[in-house]
């Protein structure tokens, strides 16, 4: 009887977790500006992945630093690079899958590109020096540089089956330049303008927890990777969701904040090892059916999208985060007095 009143009570506790997690109203929270003096481990920093051209293949990484445009070791940067169409339109795997298929390698400024049944390619990032054009992001102006005609036609002919359609640019400020969509500043006030890195969507970081994974794999027929989310962060040792609840973030000695949830779209449906999307729409069909925010005010803006992951903001000095690095979050200042902190 014991133990059937403990699983009842466990049951509960996360049932309510969850609810607090759908209604979503931390943004309501006291907005303190300031990072916490105390400290709590949740976990440990398993893997970083970075992704230079936004849709395109991961380069993993055991450490990189952290800047206000996201992760960069020398000339390798995340999301600095993306494909556009002739009119300066983003594209991404959500309309060309195969675009996960091409693998980006860097030797200092030297960016190579493979494809399956394609000769590699490389181009000198340094050796750019054409004027600055406005492409687009989810409607939002942001600057480019073209890559040049070489690279344009090899991404053309491999995802297109053409000789032009499409161009490689990339992003050639030191500095976030793009506006915060308006849903983020209506719902999401946490997030601020120096948070929108280069050609990611909203943020420049972003982490996913493995226990959330694991969780979802339990409800999915043919289990998933944390590379099926594109995220920088993956973090081992946490409970599964409570990410959702992490306010003040430090991996090492770098401090962040989570500033919105994630919310999913087909891009999880393309499988990373054959940039194929899957036959049953999944696991974003899963997700749906548990992971979807239920707050009215917010619900018309994502609709039926499902959320998975955090998306984080800088809220420190630049810093170096490695593979094994400790996952502390803030304890709240009235918590502080009753917990034991690390620092």
């Amino acid at each position: 009887m014991h133990g059937i009143r403990l699983a009842f009570v466990t049951t509960a506790v996360v049932s309510a977790g969850m609810a607090v997690f759908v209604i979503w109203g931390w943004w309501t929270k006291k907005q303190k500006l300031q990072p916490p003096s105390k400290w709590r481990k949740v976990g440990e920093l398993n893997d970083i992945m970075v992704f230079p051209i936004k849709s395109l293949g991961i380069i993993r990484m055991k450490e990189m630093e952290c800047t206000t445009l996201g992760l960069r070791l020398n000339w390798l940067k995340d999301r600095m690079l993306m494909v556009i169409d002739l009119k300066g339109q983003f594209l991404s795997a959500r309309q060309l899958p195969k675009m996960i298929n091409i693998s980006p390698e860097f030797s200092d400024s030297i960016l190579t590109l493979r494809a399956p049944d394609m000769m590699s390619i490389s181009i000198d990032l340094a050796q750019l020096c054409g004027k600055s054009f406005r492409a687009t992001v989810w409607g939002q102006a942001v600057p480019a540089r073209d890559c040049g005609e070489e690279v344009a036609r090899w991404l053309s002919r491999f995802l297109l089956q053409e000789d032009a359609g499409l161009r490689l640019v990339y992003y050639p400020l030191d500095r976030p330049a793009k506006e915060m969509h308006k849903r983020n500043v209506n719902f999401f006030p946490l997030l601020t303008t120096m948070d929108t890195g280069a050609y990611a969507d909203d943020s420049s970081f972003s982490l996913i927890n493995e226990a959330s994974v694991a969780d979802l794999n339990s409800r999915l027929d043919e289990p998933v990777m944390p590379q099926n989310f594109r995220m920088n962060f993956v973090v081992k040792s946490a409970t599964a969701y409570e990410e959702d609840k992490w306010d003040w973030v430090k991996i090492g000695d770098v401090i962040f904040r989570n500033v919105r949830p994630c919310i999913r779209c087909t891009i999880t449906t393309v499988k990373p090892e054959t940039g194929i999307k899957s036959a049953k729409v999944e696991p974003l069909k899963t997700l749906k059916s548990y992971r979807q925010i239920t707050n009215p005010k917010i619900r018309p803006t994502v609709g039926d999208s499902p959320v998975m992951g955090i998306l984080l903001g800088l809220r420190g000095p630049n810093g170096i985060v490695r593979i094994g690095d400790t996952v502390y979050v803030g304890i709240p200042e009235e918590e502080a007095p009753s917990l034991t902190s690390s620092s």
